[in-house]
């Protein structure tokens, strides 16, 4: 554990700790806790100094620990999982998944950490999240024989993320073409996946999730000026009371390697098809009125569900078009 885990380990009760105190603790000066302390802002986290009080996180913290994961694991799952990574800050937990070893059939690899400095997002975006405020995890699994509609994928993904966090007490969710997740008509989460290999296999895929647990409104407001989606978390649908007993970051991401590993077995041998009428029923742009711009083109319609092979179907003007790539926003009531 580095320096800078140890100090979030004591301000993660969120409560008030005088500097001497925790230079005291670390074996730092106290110029030393504060520039830590600076960094860890810059990483997104609320920290309030009070003079005569000391600093205090803007929220208590769980930090994410890999014992504690494995320990909510179900036995199929504890039994399949080959590595399980935790990292405060990485780059990204997908690139270093890509990187490593690759995993040996029926078995994961899982990368989880605090902050990404370079989480991607679609198109080229970046993913944001402040440090130990969601989860940031990629599970690595290899597809010795792959599956015809391996493009639907990051769409079943979706449905298992859904499934995870249904689990935790958080129902609501909806799924909004191709890999966003919904909450109160805001994002929530977002899922990326890369494939490595050959066509017809074998190949390896690395499945990327971003998920909001808690959000400061000073992080919310920044994303919103640029345009993005509005974001929301998970904590946004609990009362003061819930957040206590529910908000388990550890819990939420022994969830998700739970249901990520189940859905890569089933689609291994299944496909898209076992999991289509649940993508349908969680459908977001259903029914609305959508704009779909892509680099070469642009769209407008109603969204009327998806094709057998994941594709957005959209109704322009009485015929039924598929879409396979592109930006959708849905459009305003004129």
């Amino acid at each position: 554990m580095g320096t800078r885990d140890e100090l979030l380990g004591l301000l993660a009760d969120g409560g008030f700790h005088s500097g001497n105190v925790l230079a005291d603790r670390l074996n730092l000066s106290r110029t030393a806790v504060w520039k830590h302390l600076r960094k860890l802002s810059e990483y997104g986290l609320v920290i309030e100094a009070v003079p005569g009080r000391g600093y205090q996180l803007g929220y208590p913290l769980e930090l994410l620990n890999s014992a504690t994961i494995v320990g909510e694991l179900d036995a199929g799952t504890a039994k399949c999982l080959d590595q399980l990574e935790v990292y405060g800050v990485i780059e990204s937990t997908s690139g270093k998944l890509r990187s490593g070893p690759k995993p040996a059939p029926d078995q994961l690899r899982v990368c989880v950490a605090e902050y990404q400095t370079g989480g991607r997002g679609r198109r080229g975006r970046q993913w944001l999240s402040p440090y130990g405020s969601g989860i940031c995890m990629s599970v690595s699994w290899h597809f010795e024989n792959v599956p015809g509609d391996l493009s639907s994928l990051s769409l079943a993904a979706g449905v298992a993320v859904i499934r995870a966090v249904e689990a935790c007490g958080f129902p609501g969710l909806s799924l909004k073409w191709p890999n966003d997740l919904i909450l109160n008509h805001g994002k929530v989460a977002g899922i990326l996946v890369d494939v490595e290999g050959e066509s017809d296999g074998p190949l390896t895929a690395v499945i990327g999730i971003g998920l909001n647990v808690e959000m400061p409104d000073s992080f919310r407001t920044s994303l919103t000026d640029e345009g993005h989606l509005p974001p929301v978390a998970l904590a946004d649908t609990l009362t003061d009371v819930q957040k206590g007993h529910s908000l388990s970051r550890n819990r939420i991401a022994a969830s998700l390697i739970m249901t990520i590993h189940r859905m890569l077995v089933e689609f291994s041998g299944t496909g898209f098809s076992s999991f289509a009428e649940q993508w349908q029923r969680y459908d977001y742009l259903l029914g609305r009125e959508v704009r779909v711009m892509s680099a070469s083109y642009g769209e407008q319609g109603t969204a009327c569900g998806i094709g057998s092979n994941g594709s957005l179907l959209l109704d322009v003007d009485g015929e039924i078009k598929q879409v396979v790539s592109g930006e959708v926003s849905v459009r305003r009531a004129s």
